[in-house]
């Protein structure tokens, strides 16, 4: 179980520097609390994001995008919820939840599948 987390922080270190490449800039991460967990909170420009991050090395279940599945987006609108009731000045902002997908391709090279607007709060 450890290498697991081991491989899923590697991946949202990886992730955190992408995005900051691309002009994001980072907040915080790992938001827990007991309804779920935010991997990388993040400022792009006046939107706050709320990035969930999945790494995959294998395709053969629908990849990494697809594995953000209903319950998931539940516990992650939950947590983003519970952050913006923590940090009130922050739910004043426009918000937006997207998925970072990661995997390997045919060369061992990570590409990565940015969906912006993945889903909706309003579930």
């Amino acid at each position: 179980m450890y290498w697991r987390k081991e491989r899923g922080q590697r991946a949202e270190h990886r992730a955190r520097r992408w995005l900051e490449q691309r002009g994001l800039v980072p907040v915080i991460a790992n938001y827990q609390c007991r309804l779920g967990e935010v991997d990388l909170i993040m400022d792009d420009g006046e939107t706050l994001v709320f990035v969930e991050v999945r790494w995959r090395a294998y395709n053969r279940y629908g990849g990494a995008l697809a594995s953000v599945d209903g319950r998931k987006q539940r516990r992650l609108i939950l947590a983003a919820r519970h952050y913006l009731g923590r940090y009130p000045y922050q739910a004043q902002r426009p918000c937006r939840f997207d998925v970072l997908g990661l995997e390997p391709d045919d060369d061992g090279e990570v590409r990565y599948h940015w969906v912006q607007n993945a889903f909706y709060g309003d579930q």
